[in-house]
């Protein structure tokens, strides 16, 4: 368990161990690496950021994360893994689960909802980039990266 305060101020606990915690995902991240960059989205309000959202009626988390990173990026994913969840103690607590997935095939963009468009990023790149969203800067995301990084071989 690693935990950590978010930019807000709020206690955050990743686990990279399923069902540590007392409250099941209603949110799913994404995180997809192809041919060495990571896919981001890039959000109106909060900048650049993995892709991801809210479980909608009916669906399954995979089935939320295919369709979130389709909305959000016009790439289609498939292979999905579970890798972690993040659980945050916010004045409503929620907690999300977070994927891997693999490309399939990449559509051409269509501007859709909170997103003007996607970026493919290195990992230094996106370490550094300036409009990172909030949640992309902190040291749950570091700390993601790092397992990632060291789990990617087994995949």
């Amino acid at each position: 368990m690693f935990t950590f305060k978010d930019e807000y101020g709020f206690k955050v606990e990743l686990s990279f161990k399923k069902n540590q915690f007392g409250i099941s995902p209603k949110h799913v991240l994404v995180m997809v690496l192809y041919q060495g960059k990571w896919l981001c989205t890039i959000n109106r309000k909060r900048g650049v950021e993995f892709p991801g959202g809210k479980l909608e009626l009916g669906e399954t988390l995979e089935q939320a994360a295919i369709r979130e990173v389709y909305e959000e990026t016009a790439v289609h994913i498939s292979d999905l893994k579970w890798f972690a969840d993040y659980l945050v103690h916010g004045e409503i607590p929620f907690c999300k689960a977070v994927f891997t997935g693999k490309v399939e095939r990449i559509d051409p963009f269509v501007e859709e909802h909170e997103t003007i468009g996607m970026v493919w990023l290195s990992t230094e790149e996106l370490i550094n980039h300036p409009s990172l969203s909030f949640y992309m800067r902190d040291d749950g995301m570091k700390k993601m990266l790092q397992e990632v990084k060291q789990h990617e071989r087994e995949w």
